[in-house]
């Protein structure tokens, strides 16, 4: 079964794609900040993370930049998941090194397709 990591500061929000990606079958784990997130995902070993960028201490560009300089996590693909959704965010957020980008809100089925662009 794969596994997703969804890491969202908002609890409603993770909530909602938890609910969403367990009901599409999928194994999913989730974090309020990114707290040792690179640590997390060495740990967890997801097939792919959910990363809000707009979050309190560490953002999800910086996040994404660590994780995408990590030996342990490179390869980890990184999907942004943000309210900033202008074509500008999206840009940026693939500059960061991010493999996709989900604009808020979405559909369940936006986040359920996104999701299996990489894993099946």
């Amino acid at each position: 079964m794969a596994k997703v990591m969804v890491v969202d500061d908002a609890y409603s929000e993770l909530k909602l794609m938890e609910v969403i990606l367990k009901s599409a079958g999928l194994d999913v784990v989730t974090s309020l900040d990114g707290d040792k997130l690179e640590d997390k995902l060495v740990t967890e070993r997801p097939d792919l993370l959910l990363l809000d960028i707009v979050m309190p201490n560490r953002n999800g560009y910086e996040l994404l930049r660590s994780i995408k300089r990590d030996a342990r996590t490179r390869h980890t693909p990184v999907v942004l998941v943000s309210s900033k959704n202008q074509d500008s965010d999206r840009v940026w957020g693939k500059r960061q090194g991010a493999d996709e980008y989900l604009g808020k809100p979405f559909t369940p089925e936006q986040l359920v397709s996104m999701v299996r662009q990489f894993v099946k």
